[in-house]
Formats: C-alpha cells, sequence, structure tokens
C-alpha cells in the first residue's frame, strides 16, 4: 500500500512538474484560445469523434490533476462543440475528473488525516453522512469555492464515491451551462472577467441560494407529512409545555417564563427531580458524614493520639433528609410560580403534537393546546433481571433513603459512580460492603490507574471488592440471603443481609403518549442535534435524551430545548457537547472533562500525556491528603488541552479551571502564566502546566542562550 501511494504521489508531482517546467499554461488563456479558434474548428470538423475523445481526456486530466485553466478548456468546450454537446461532454468530464481527484486525496491523505485528527474527523463524517451531499451541491453551485480544494477536502472525508460524483454533476451543471454558453460567443469576449459580470455573479448567488430553499421546501413537506393526521389548534393555550420538574425540566420552564413565554411544567411526584430528593443532595449529604468519620479513624494522621464519634446510623439519614429539606425552597413549587411558571402537580400525557392532556392530584383533568412541548421525564434505577432478586429485596438509589437501620452485610451491585460513592459512604458508616462488579475493573470508563487507586483505597478501608464477578442468582438458603456470582467459570456465594443494585439508568419513557404519537424511543428518546424529535416542535432534554446522565448536562440541554421550542423557525441551535466535565466523589475524588487515554486510544486521537503527582504539593502534604495525580492530554507538540483527568482531593473543583480553558481555548502556557494562591491545591494545575513546558523546552535555543551568559561573564 505504501507503495502504491508512493508511485501515486510521484506520478502527480511530476506531471505537475511537467505542467509548469514545459509552461503549458500558455496554451491555457484566452487570446491563444481565439487566435486558435479557426484551426481547432476545422479539426473538429474533419475528426469529430477523436476531437471529442481528445478533448474529453484532456479535461479529465487537467481536473484531476488540478490543473489552473478549467475556465477556458470549459470556454473551449462550447466555441466547439456547441451549447448542447458542449454542455454534456464538459459535465460528464468535468464530474469524473473531480472524482477522481477527490480519489486520489482519499488514497493519498486520509489515513494520515485520521490519524491525527480522527476524532474531529469522525464528527465531519458524520455530518457529512447526514447532510454531505447538500452541502457539496452548495459548494458546485457556487463559484466562489475553488473546486480543486473542494475534491481536497471532501476526499478526507467518509462521502460515498457514487454520492460525491452525482452530487457534483448535478451542483456543476448551471455552471457548466453558463460557461460553455459563454464559450459560444468567444469571438466576442475580450477577458475572462466578461464572464464574470455582476449580473452573472448575481446569478451564481441566487443559484448557490437555491439549494437552501429547496430544503426548507423539503423541511416543510416533511413537517407536513409528519403533521397530517393530526389536526393543529386554531389558538394556543401555552407556548410551552414542559413534562418533568428535574433540573431539565425546571430550567426549561425558568428560560420560558424568563423571556415572557407561557409555560406549564407537569410533575407527578417531587420537583427537583432524582437530583435534589434521590440523587446528588442526599448522597453528598450521606458522603460528608462517612467522610467526617473516616477523619476520626485517621486522627493519628493529624497529630491526634485517639478520637471516636458516637453516633446513630438513623441520625446520620434524618441529617441526609435535612439537607434535601433546607435546598427543597430552590426547586419549590411556590418559587417557580413566582418565577412566572404555571406549576401543575399531577401526570401529563401527550395526545397530539400540540395537545397535553394533564390529570392533577386532586383528579381533575385539563387539556392544553402549546406550540412546543419539551419532555424531561428523566431516569430510574435499571433493575436487571437476575433470577430470585424480588424474592430477597433490593435497595436502589430511589428508595435507599429510606433505610433507618445500617445493614451488617451490604452487596453493592455495580462498579459505577452511584455504585462506588454509596459503596464507600456505607463502609465508613461501619457496614461490612462487598462491591460486585462483572468487568476486569470498576470505574471502567476511567483510565486504568485510576480505578487501581480507587481499587486499593477501597481495600484498605476494608470493602471487598470483586471484579469479573457476574451476579447470576438470588437465593434464601436457611433464612440468609445469598448472591451467587459467576467467577472464572466458578459459583461463589456472598451472603448479605441487604443488597443496593447500581448498575445504571434507564430513560423514563412510558405513560407520557410516545408510543401512540410514534415518537421513536431506544434507550433514551430519539432527537437530532437541536433535540427535536420526528416531530419539530415536540423537544427532549436531560436524562430522558442522553448521551450523558448528569444534572448539569441536564441544564446544559435544557437551554437548547428551550430556546429553541420557542424561537424555532426563527433561530435554532444544535446542542454543544464538546466540553462535558463530570466527577465522582468517591475517596480520592475523581474528575474529568474531555478525553483521557482510553478514549483517545479508541479514537485514535494522536496525544501527548504530561502528569503531575499531588503527593509532592505543599498544601496535600499539609491537609495529609497527599495522594493522587493529574493527567493532562494535549495535541502533540502543543498546548491545547484535549482532556484532564484528576484524582485527589476537591478534585471535582479543581476541574473547573480546565472546563473553562478548553471552552475559551486556553492552553497549559496560559495556565503556567497565571498567578494560582500558596499553599492551595489549585497549584497543583499550574504545576502540570509547568511539567508539560519543561518537556517542550526549546533545548537548542537555551544552549546558545548559556552560551551568551559565559561570554558576558567576561
Amino acid at each position: 500500500m505504501k507503495f502504491r501511494k508512493l508511485a501515486l504521489a510521484l506520478t502527480i508531482g511530476l506531471a505537475i512538474a511537467g505542467f509548469f517546467v514545459f509552461d503549458l499554461g500558455q496554451y491555457l488563456n484566452l487570446q491563444t484560445l481565439k487566435e486558435q479558434q479557426a484551426a481547432i474548428q476545422s479539426f473538429q470538423t474533419n475528426n469529430p469523434l477523436l476531437s471529442v475523445a481528445a478533448y474529453f481526456v484532456l479535461y479529465v486530466i487537467a481536473t484531476a490533476l488540478s490543473f489552473p485553466g478549467a475556465a477556458l478548456l470549459t470556454l473551449a468546450g462550447g466555441a466547439v462543440f456547441g451549447l448542447l454537446w458542449g454542455t454534456v461532454i464538459v459535465s460528464f468530464a468535468s464530474s469524473i475528473g473531480a472524482t477522481l481527484a477527490f480519489l486520489m486525496s482519499r488514497f493519498l491523505l486520509r489515513d494520515w488525516v485520521s490519524q491525527r485528527f480522527g476524532q474531529r474527523l469522525a464528527a465531519i463524517d458524520e455530518g457529512v453522512k447526514r447532510e454531505g451531499a447538500f452541502y457539496l451541491f452548495t459548494l458546485r453551485l457556487v463559484p466562489v469555492f475553488p473546486f480543486f480544494l473542494v475534491n481536497l477536502l471532501f476526499g478526507l472525508t467518509g462521502m460515498k464515491t457514487r454520492a460525491y460524483y452525482f452530487a457534483s454533476q448535478l451542483g456543476m451543471l448551471a455552471g457548466t451551462v453558463v460557461y460553455v454558453n459563454a464559450g459560444t460567443q468567444l469571438a466576442k469576449l475580450e477577458s475572462l472577467s466578461g464572464i464574470l459580470s455582476p449580473g452573472l455573479l448575481g446569478s451564481f448567488v441566487l443559484l448557490g441560494i437555491f439549494p437552501l430553499i429547496a430544503r426548507k421546501i423539503v423541511e416543510i413537506v416533511r413537517m407536513n407529512k409528519v403533521f397530517a393526521n393530526w389536526k393543529k389548534p386554531a389558538r394556543f393555550d401555552r407556548n410551552l409545555v414542559v413534562i418533568g420538574g428535574g433540573s431539565a425540566g425546571l430550567v426549561t420552564s425558568y428560560i420560558a417564563a424568563a423571556v415572557k413565554a407561557k409555560v406549564t411544567l407537569v410533575e407527578k411526584h417531587k420537583l427537583g427531580g432524582d437530583c435534589l430528593n434521590t440523587g446528588c443532595v442526599p448522597s453528598k449529604a450521606l458522603i460528608r458524614s462517612a467522610k467526617f468519620l473516616s477523619h476520626v479513624t485517621r486522627s493519628q494522621e493529624f497529630g491526634i493520639h485517639s478520637a471516636s464519634a458516637e453516633f446513630e446510623f438513623s441520625d446520620v439519614m434524618k441529617r441526609v433528609q435535612a439537607v434535601i429539606k433546607t435546598v427543597e425552597p430552590h426547586d419549590s413549587a411556590e418559587r417557580y410560580t413566582e418565577l412566572g411558571v404555571d406549576v401543575a402537580q399531577g401526570s401529563a400525557k401527550i395526545v397530539s403534537p400540540w395537545e397535553v392532556d394533564i390529570t392533577r392530584e386532586d383528579g381533575s383533568t385539563q387539556r392544553l393546546a402549546t406550540r412546543s412541548i419539551v419532555i424531561a421525564t428523566g431516569a430510574r434505577p435499571f433493575v436487571p433481571p437476575i433470577p430470585g432478586i424480588e424474592e430477597v429485596g433490593y435497595l436502589t438509589s430511589d428508595n435507599v433513603w429510606n433505610l433507618r437501620d445500617l445493614p451488617k452485610r451490604l452487596v453493592v451491585l455495580g462498579g459505577g459512580p452511584i455504585g462506588s460513592e454509596l459503596t464507600q459512604a456505607f463502609a465508613r458508616l461501619g457496614a461490612k460492603v462487598t462491591q460486585v462488579e462483572m468487568a476486569p475493573r470498576i470505574m471502567i470508563r476511567e483510565d486504568p490507574e485510576v480505578s487501581e487507586l480507587v481499587t486499593q483505597r477501597f481495600r484498605a478501608e476494608g470493602i471487598d471488592v470483586l471484579l469479573n464477578h457476574r451476579a447470576k442468582q438470588f437465593i434464601i438458603d436457611n433464612g440468609e440471603k445469598i448472591l451467587i456470582a459467576e467467577h472464572e467459570g466458578q459459583d461463589v456465594r456472598i451472603p448479605f443481609d441487604a443488597v443496593l443494585v447500581a448498575v445504571g439508568r434507564a430513560a423514563n419513557l412510558k405513560g407520557f403518549g410516545l408510543e401512540e404519537l410514534g415518537i421513536p424511543t431506544g434507550r433514551t428518546v430519539d432527537t437530532n442535534e437541536f433535540l427535536q424529535t420526528n416531530y419539530p416542535n415536540i423537544y427532549a432534554a436531560g436524562d430522558v435524551a442522553g448521551p450523558f446522565q448528569f444534572t448539569h448536562t441536564a441544564a446544559h440541554q435544557a437551554w437548547y430545548a428551550a430556546v429553541n421550542a420557542l424561537f424555532d423557525p426563527i433561530k435554532k441551535f444544535k446542542a454543544d457537547y464538546s466540553v462535558i466535565p463530570w466527577a465522582t466523589f468517591v475517596e480520592p475524588e475523581v474528575a474529568r472533562v474531555g478525553l483521557n487515554e482510553l478514549e483517545a486510544k479508541e479514537k485514535g486521537i494522536p496525544y501527548e500525556v504530561t502528569t503531575y503527582d499531588i503527593d509532592d504539593l505543599d498544601r496535600a502534604i499539609a491537609d495529609s491528603e497527599a495522594h493522587g495525580f493529574l493527567k493532562v492530554l494535549t495535541v502533540p507538540g502543543k498546548d491545547k488541552i484535549l482532556g484532564v483527568t484528576i484524582v485527589g482531593e476537591h478534585a471535582g473543583d479543581l476541574i473547573a479551571e480546565y472546563v473553562l480553558a478548553m471552552k475559551q481555548g486556553i492552553g497549559l502556557n496560559k495556565i503556567l502564566g497565571t498567578i494560582h494562591i500558596y499553599p492551595t491545591l489549585a497549584e497543583a494545575n499550574k504545576y502540570v502546566a509547568g511539567n508539560w513546558k519543561k518537556a517542550h523546552a526549546p533545548h537548542n535555543i537555551l544552549a546558545w542562550v548559556e552560551r551568551f551568559h559565559a561570554w558576558r561573564r567576561g
């Protein structure tokens, strides 16, 4: 393959060099063409088929090798063959030549570009797959873009050759007709600028706008087809109805009310969703109490000979509920009503693309007509169908907060963020915890050394971490609950008093009318880049939409859902997932934004790694928290940040600097040049940037600088 690439590149190089060495471009100018017009037409009259073949081959070669002068060749086609046959010949020759250039670009350059820019190329390929033919058609119509550049760039994408050929032939046809027609008037032309008159350029601009108009027409036709079986209300009661009062639903309705739209928010349980009631808030409250107990057990590390803490588990859980109650007013119906949101406590069902039936808590019903709908129904813990699980009973992140007695022996199924956080918290509160994970390591989305560091900490705290163990069956043997797990082909019996299932979350898709309307769903609601479902006025945001199931991404999506729902078709925005951070609040804490090594390798993205060990950080040493590390991935040879992983105390707070840097295009050099307060944990961000700088020091220049200083010393 390398030999064939080298041979092709050499052939192309020689051909291009020959073109310029022998000054073949002298024959591709208007004056020469006009002078030789009579001789060329005479040859064509005497040798019609030969002249067509020679002209066709010449045009294909010139286009394939991107020689200058295609416009002159097109004029010649009109002058020699006339409007009809000139158009036919040039149309096919130019399309074939362009496709050959496209294929050569792909053969020679795509693998190299893919290796260097894998992630970006994958995103471009996805866009080309959806609308590449449309954009190519537009580019071909507008002569502002050099065709050779279009051939080169599209060759780097995954666009199918057939699609490229036909889009090129159709897109270039209008311009071909114009130029060939100009060629029929060759004797009257004084310069090429005569072809590109303001009127003609205006025509090209109109031709370029035509695909946009055509696309809009297609959208309207598609919309009418989707809405064909539904009767649109003559007027609307609301601008927006939001189903679900979690993070996505609250932010969506807040934005709608802020821009003075009439919005109704429907929630059948508690406002605040999982985050407030069963997720982020209660789990962090529990983790804080557990962390205090861990510090008591580590008292000697802080110079305290002994320390103890007396507590009741029920009191800890009461504190968790008290924290929820304290935060609750931020998400209360009263607050959102004051903000201008019509809050409806009850259930909602979409009965048409513009109508929602609301059944309130008191049993009353109401049908609202609305211009747009946002589905923000969230997700719930996924419970796998393991035999016997219903008989033994189980806990999830939904109902674990109802516990008032600490289980003596707790099995946690799952090694993801939720399972790992609750594993450590319950162990610190005094339970004997066994964490069961079917994968070879916990926190499988993180780099292996991250998983290993957390696993070591868990085991040091007395947690039994069982990896490569697949839960097969739950049984009750002589009154004792037992999990039977498979490990390396053998059954392992794990006795327990309670089991906590934390193996992922499933979107809430049932009971909202999605099936009746034919809204496609899979693991989540299917949406486009604008968060629209197959009905352009029905959107989805948050856990029910994916692809990330975090509270902060739900709020992020909510902005796009709200603005698009309220202002389309005037303006709408594509949801931006380019910089998504997250943290797992175990100890050591783990935070990440962008790529880690695992993902970079999977996607074929070149990277450099710079690390800094926090055990060398003054503040971490002073706090007896000298553990963990920072790992920064950058573009090879540059300080542009591709991703950051932080493991250590307050990692979720420290990552914010890198989230801002990546979002605003700030590199490690500027982070290094920013003052960080001493002594703080945030200095670690500066030190890892310093490590990158040392690795990229200009050694040759420094050698000359050393000589300069030696010279100055005399």
